[in-house]
């Protein structure tokens, strides 16, 4: 969903007020060893703040404290919230609990795992609870990685195929709950190439639907259980956050009948990705994404562009077709303390079969981010995204990928 946050004030207000209240030299200076007995009894006078002063206070050490390193720390978590706002979902609050943890203290070269809950609500009637992360085993000999969440959507449907979602006049509201599992347990079987089973489950139960011709037939309640494997090669430095590497991932997943599945088909999906460190605290982020259903694929499950993570700007789930291709070139830059920008462009289309690609039917993306570290290697981002007739805000965290 497009949705932009007006908390993120309060963050840059923190970051800032929390570099402006450090010390000067000259108070620094001033609290030599001759200083210290006068200094200490002087705190043991002053009262702590209270109140509303004493709660700011707590914010800000909060936020100052979160992206320091902790090394002595088995689980490092921190959580973050509060309103945004924008003209799909409206008023809302937003949640998200982070953790970093390694399973081996004393292996400081594996990535570290990774785990977030997020809740969001709005006043739009849209709910999402979800929990998502990458266990790392002791050297990174195994991976285990998890999304599991729950939505409750008013959103909109502009029908299947280009050719029908570029139209404006079939934009139409309709209602959905949606659950989804995917879980994923990898091997290593060679330096930095990981293969193992992945599983997944799909539950979409659409309602209330504003022009129900669009849907041509399909079913509106769907339950999906797919099953396949997952090829991976990945050098990156960081998984959420790279600096440098490479990322190489191919799903191919199936759901048969014999599955319970009423929708019989199957599933390729795959990942490209490359990061450069350019300069000083530069990063160049490459990405190329592509995903192919086969068969009787439903509605819900069809490959769509937009969202938080690719075609930043359009409307999720606007453009959908039984096949999707995406490309994005990234330049990400810190600019001072905890504060970083983002600037991409990308396109990306929909389509049927291949023999259905057109130049024409390539839609542009392009678009400016803020960047605020919120625990070390962890950031939250507010992108600006634009597309063909159409602009959207995101707020997130960890990078779009």
């Amino acid at each position: 969903m497009q949705r932009f946050t007006l908390f993120i004030t309060a963050l840059i207000a923190s970051a800032i007020i929390g570099y402006a209240t450090e010390p000067c030299p000259s108070i620094a200076a001033a609290t030599s060893d001759s200083a210290t007995v006068g200094v200490d009894s002087l705190q043991s006078v002053a009262p702590k703040p209270k109140g509303l002063k004493g709660f700011i206070n707590k914010i800000i050490n909060y936020f100052d404290d979160a992206n320091k390193p902790k090394e002595n720390k088995k689980f490092d978590f921190s959580v973050i919230g509060g309103p945004h706002y924008s003209t799909d979902t409206k008023f809302g609050i937003g949640l998200v609990a982070a953790g970093l943890y390694r399973t081996n203290m004393a292996d400081t070269v594996t990535p570290p795992s990774d785990v977030a809950v997020y809740l969001d609500a709005t006043t739009s009637m849209f709910f999402k609870l979800g929990i998502k992360g990458n266990h790392i085993m002791p050297n990174d000999s195994r991976r285990l990685s998890y999304d599991v969440n729950f939505s409750s959507v008013a959103t909109k449907f502009w029908g299947i195929g280009y050719d029908m979602n570029i139209n404006d006049d079939n934009e139409s509201k309709y209602k959905y709950l949606n659950s989804q599992a995917e879980v994923s347990f990898v091997w290593r079987v060679a330096p930095s190439l990981f293969i193992g089973p992945i599983a997944t489950f799909d539950y979409i139960n659409g309602r209330d639907f504003q022009k129900p011709w669009l849907w041509d037939g399909e079913d509106k309640r769907t339950f999906n259980f797919g099953a396949g494997f997952t090829v991976q090669y990945d050098t990156r430095d960081f998984l959420t956050n790279a600096y440098k590497g490479i990322y190489v991932r191919l799903d191919q997943r199936f759901n048969p009948r014999f599955m319970f599945n009423r929708n019989a088909f199957s599933l390729t999906e795959i990942d490209l990705a490359y990061y450069h460190h350019a300069w000083r605290d530069a990063v160049v982020a490459f990405q190329f994404h592509s995903r192919f259903t086969y068969g009787n694929t439903p509605w819900g499950l069809l490959s769509t562009l937009g969202g938080s993570s690719n075609m930043r700007g359009y409307f999720e789930g606007r453009y959908r077709d039984k096949s999707a291709m995406d490309v994005c070139l990234e330049l990400r830059q810190h600019i001072w303390h905890r504060n970083g920008i983002a600037v991409w462009v990308g396109a990306g289309t929909v389509f049927p079969k291949f023999s259905a690609l057109r130049w024409s039917k390539v839609l542009p993306n392009y678009g400016i981010g803020y960047r605020w570290e919120f625990k070390k290697r962890v950031n939250v981002r507010l992108d600006l995204g634009f597309g063909r007739h159409q602009t959207g805000f995101i707020f997130s965290i960890n990078e779009a990928f």
